[in-house]
C-alpha cells in the first residue's frame, strides 16, 4: 500500500516548509482576528480565537516535518531489541525525507546483515557437525573394539580432518577479505607456473577427470598478487572437479589483453542454470547440494574467490559451455608482458665414431 503523503511533503526545502507554515499562522491569525473585529467581539477574545485557529492549521501542517523523527525513533528502538523489519514513512522531498530514506536503506542494509550471521551460523555448524560426527563414531567403535585401527580407517579419519582443515581456512579467508584486512602483495610472475601449480594440487584428487593449462597466444607475466590468484584458480579448478562426470576434462585457458588477463575454467559438467547463476558466489550456496556436501565441498570457494578478484578490481561470472558443462571467466586486470615461446632445444649432435686405430694402452 503506497504511504498517504502530507500536506507539505511535495515542498522540497525545509526551510520553505517551515516559512509556508509561519506565513500561514500570521495570515490566518490576522484573518480570524479581523473577522472578530467585524462582529463586534472584544479584541481580546478575537486574539484568543484566533491564537487557537493559528495553532490548529500549524498543528496540522507541521505534522509532516516532526512524524518521520518520531518514526525514526520508534524504529531504532525497535532495532534495539533485534526487530530490523521497521520502516519510515519517506514521502517528503526535504532534508527529513533524504533522511528517511537513508534510515530505511541502512535498516535493510541492518536487517540483511542480520540474516546473514543467522545463516552462516547455522550453516557453520552443520559444515563443523558433519566431520566431527564421522570422526566420533569411528573413534567410538575403535575405542569399544568394533573396529580395528587399519590402515583404512585412519585414512578415513584423516580425510574428515582434512576437510575440517579446509573449512577453518576458508572462514579466516572469508573473515579477513570481509574486514578488509588482507591486502594484496602485487607483483610480477609468469602465469603459466602458478597455473599448472594449482592444477598438480588438485590432480591428487581429480580422479579420472583430465586437467590442462592452455596459454594463448604466448606466455605471459601479469601483475597481480599471485598467491591470491592461485587461491582462486585452486578453488574454480577443484569446484570445476567435482562437477564433472568421470573421464571428463577440464580446461584452464589464459589469455593477455590490453588491460590484464582473462582466466577460464572449463569443465563437461551439467553446467549451472541459468536461474542460479547469480547465487553460486554466496556463501555456503550449492547449486547441488548432496553430491557438493557428499565430496567435500563447503560452498564457500566461489564466494572467496569473488571477494579475490574484486579485490583485484577485476570481476568474475558464469557463462555456458557448449554443448554442455560451465565456464567460469575471471578478468584481472595489470601489468602485462608478453615472452616469446621458448625455443625448441636443437638436436644433439652424434658422438664421433670411435677410431679403430687406438689401441687398447691407449684407451686406457
Amino acid at each position: 500500500m503506497k504511504p498517504r503523503e502530507r500536506p507539505l511533503d511535495p515542498l522540497p526545502s525545509l526551510k520553505l516548509k517551515l516559512g509556508v507554515v509561519i506565513l500561514a499562522a500570521v495570515a490566518v491569525t490576522v484573518v480570524v482576528f479581523w473577522a472578530g473585529v467585524r462582529l463586534g467581539l472584544w479584541p481580546s477574545v478575537s486574539g484568543v480565537i484566533a491564537g487557537v485557529i493559528a495553532l490548529v492549521v500549524v498543528f496540522f501542517l507541521s505534522r509532516g516535518l516532526t512524524s518521520p523523527l518520531r518514526e525514526m525513533v520508534a524504529a531504532t528502538e525497535a532495532m534495539a531489541r533485534g526487530d530490523f523489519s521497521q520502516r519510515v514513512t519517506a514521502t517528503s522531498h526535504d532534508e527529513v525525507g533524504t533522511l528517511a530514506r537513508a534510515f530505511n536503506q541502512m535498516a535493510a542494509e541492518l536487517a540483511e546483515t542480520d540474516r546473514v550471521r543467522r545463516d552462516l551460523v547455522a550453516n557453520v555448524s552443520h559444515e563443523l557437525r558433519t566431520p566431527i560426527t564421522a570422526l566420533q563414531a569411528v573413534l567410538e567403535n575403535i575405542v569399544d573394539g568394533v573396529a580395528e585401527p587399519d590402515r583404512e580407517t585412519v585414512a578415513t579419519m584423516l580425510a574428515q580432518v582434512e576437510r575440517l582443515g579446509r573449512l577453518v581456512q576458508q572462514l579466516l579467508d572469508l573473515s579477513r577479505l570481509e574486514s578488509g584486512t588482507l591486502a594484496l602483495d602485487r607483483r610480477q610472475f609468469e602465469i603459466a607456473p602458478m597455473l599448472e601449480l594449482a592444477l598438480r594440487e588438485t590432480r591428487l584428487h581429480a580422479g579420472t577427470v583430465t586437467l590442462a593449462v592452455e596459454i594463448a597466444p604466448q606466455p605471459f607475466s601479469l601483475e597481480a598478487d599471485d598467491e591470491r590468484l592461485h587461491q582462486v584458480v585452486a578453488n574454480l579448478v577443484a569446484n570445476a572437479v567435482r562437477h564433472s562426470p568421470p573421464a571428463g576434462h577440464v580446461l584452464v585457458r589464459a589469455t593477455a589483453s590490453d588491460g590484464g588477463a582473462v582466466l577460464e575454467v572449463v569443465d563437461e559438467g551439467p553446467g549451472i542454470p541459468e536461474s542460479e547463476t547469480a547465487r553460486v558466489f554466496e556463501r555456503f550456496y550449492r547449486a547441488d547440494s548432496a553430491r557438493s556436501s557428499r565430496d567435500g565441498g563447503s560452498g564457500l570457494g566461489l564466494a572467496i574467490a569473488q571477494w579475490i578478484v574484486e579485490l583485484h578490481g577485476g570481476d568474475i561470472r558464469v557463462e555456458r559451455n557448449q554443448p554442455h558443462g560451465c565456464r567460469m571467466v575471471v578478468r584481472i586486470p595489470g601489468r602485462v608482458e608478453l615472452h616469446e615461446p621458448a625455443a625448441p632445444e636443437a638436436p644433439a649432435a652424434p658422438a664421433a665414431p670411435s677410431d679403430p686405430s687406438v689401441s687398447i694402452s691407449e684407451r686406457g
